[in-house]
């Protein structure tokens, strides 16, 4: 790819969150890296973060709160770990209390719904949304809704984050491909550019993803 096409923009927020864009959103945004060019130092509001990606992350309450729940839920559901932050980066700033205006919660952004279809059930003390902000809670459903979206997309990673975004009706009605949708086609972008920086290096990658089959490695929710 291009530079052009390798560019990450991002900033961290004043209660630590990082935020992503394939774009600069606006001048809070820096540029992490443009190709080959050196990677350039991650503002914070009221003071300069270290250089590079993963020093963002490591800056991130956030992520820090999470870190183990996310690599838990990546080897339960056998995901590639790297995949599993972009997505939680992109989706809420692994902000465990967040809500969109279209009803989605917690990290990564599930509807009840689609919550329900995986595992989460609402309980005597605790409506679904509720126990959607747990973390824990929230991160074993959303790993086992990505997971299954690979299995039925044949381990096509863009196809699977374009129905996580754009929900798996739309990429079949897309003869399967990514649908046309400006949000979903950004979106992909966003998660297939920061996945490729998370992702270390070939030699040390402790294991190849792999797509475990329905039920399997799962933990109680």
């Amino acid at each position: 790819a291009g530079a052009a096409e390798a560019e990450l923009w991002g900033y961290i927020d004043a209660q630590g969150r990082p935020h992503y864009a394939d774009r600069q959103i606006d001048n809070r945004y820096q540029l992490f890296n443009a190709g080959s060019a050196p990677v350039r130092r991650l503002p914070r509001s009221a003071a300069t973060a270290p250089a590079g990606l993963l020093a963002a992350f490591e800056l991130s309450t956030g992520y820090k709160s999470v870190q183990h729940l996310v690599r838990e839920a990546a080897q339960d559901h056998g995901l590639d770990h790297a995949l599993l932050k972009a997505v939680i980066a992109t989706e809420s700033g692994f902000n465990a209390q967040a809500v969109s205006p279209k009803g989605a919660v917690g990290l990564m952004q599930l509807m009840p719904a689609t919550a329900q279809r995986f595992g989460v059930q609402a309980e005597d003390a605790q409506t679904l949304q509720q126990r959607l902000t747990d973390p824990r809670t929230n991160l074993q459903a959303g790993a086992r809704y990505l997971a299954w979206l690979l299995r039925t997309f044949g381990g096509q990673i863009e196809l699977a984050l374009a129905a996580y975004n754009a929900g798996e009706g739309a990429v079949q009605r897309a003869g399967g491909r990514v649908p046309d949708y400006p949000e979903t086609q950004q979106y992909v972008q966003k998660v297939t550019r920061l996945h490729q920086y998370l992702t270390p290096p070939a030699g040390l990658r402790p294991t190849a993803l792999r797509i475990p089959s329905p039920g399997s490695g799962a933990r109680a929710l």
